[in-house]
């Protein structure tokens, strides 16, 4: 999953794409590089920034996804917002929402189901859009904050799912994306990253946000534009314990490594055999 953000505050400046062009450049570049599906938002997740209502969210996102779809007819477009006005506006361009913000407007699941879509389901640990995780604590009964983040993550995509279903949304279109950094601290970010194999246990895809994240940062203490080798470390860990679906920055990166995991776990096929195929059996 590529990322175009129509914003021109987005955290990492290497996809900023408010110019029209430069978005459809970014377009060209992700299809070229190997993307099954674009996400393309128009507001920036953390508190800083510029303030976006929905009329201009709409403004940001809906021509150009629907520039998009005239450009590529078959690729699966996704849209990045919380508000449900703003998806119903891309009626006929969207094929996925990808609410970032864990159900905040609860009529967006039920727009999803209106306009033939999957949704993304997330966790944010009940905070609000565009707030940055400060002083987040999770304890449960024994005081063990490991334990109860993980136990929160996993309640709240199931609610999530629960409440999608409800809504009308089909299983098969449903995503989990257990979203590190959002209502999480790093070492939160960490432990969740290290039980995907729980998430995906829930019995829906799971989708990773990895992609140059806070996390990432505060872990190896580099700046947004060091950290593409520790997104594709945690994107190794996370397409070995599960996750089906990767949102990136850096696509083709991403691409070699998803692809390179999934041969070593037996699921794909090397490209080419120039060394030959071992005998059959049998066969000396």
């Amino acid at each position: 999953m590529a990322i175009v953000n129509r914003t021109r505050d987005s955290f990492w400046s290497g996809n900023r794409h408010a110019d029209l062009d430069s978005a459809r450049r970014a377009l060209d570049a992700a299809v070229e590089d190997g993307a099954d599906i674009v996400d393309v938002g128009g507001v920036r997740a953390g508190q800083e920034g510029e303030r976006v209502d929905a009329d201009e969210e709409i403004r940001r996102v809906v021509p150009f996804l629907q520039d998009a779809r005239e450009r590529y007819p078959h690729l699966v477009l996704s849209l990045d917002t919380w508000r449900s006005e703003v998806a119903r506006a891309a009626d006929g361009v969207v094929d996925l929402v990808n609410d970032t913000w864990a159900g905040h407007d609860p009529d967006l699941a039920g727009v999803a189901a209106q306009l033939g879509a999957g949704l993304v389901c997330s966790h944010t640990g009940g905070l609000p859009p565009r707030t940055d995780p400060v002083d987040v604590r999770y304890r449960d009964d024994l005081g063990d904050d490991e334990r109860a983040v993980v136990r929160d993550v996993l309640g709240g995509l199931r609610a999530g799912a629960d409440a999608a279903l409800a809504a009308g949304v089909p299983a098969e279109r449903i995503l989990l994306d257990p979203t590190l950094d959002f209502g999480k601290t790093t070492r939160n970010s960490l432990v969740v990253l290290r039980h995907t194999a729980d998430v995906a246990s829930l019995g829906f895809p799971v989708l990773q946000a990895l992609s140059r994240k806070d996390f990432i940062g505060e872990t190896l203490d580099l700046d947004a534009d060091d950290r593409l080798e520790g997104t594709l470390a945690a994107t190794a860990v996370a397409a070995w314990l599960g996750t089906y679906v990767f949102r990136a920055h850096d696509v083709r990166a991403t691409r070699r490594v998803v692809d390179m995991v999934a041969s070593i776990r037996g699921d794909r096929p090397p490209a080419l055999a120039v060394r030959g195929e071992p005998p059959a059996e049998g066969v000396s």
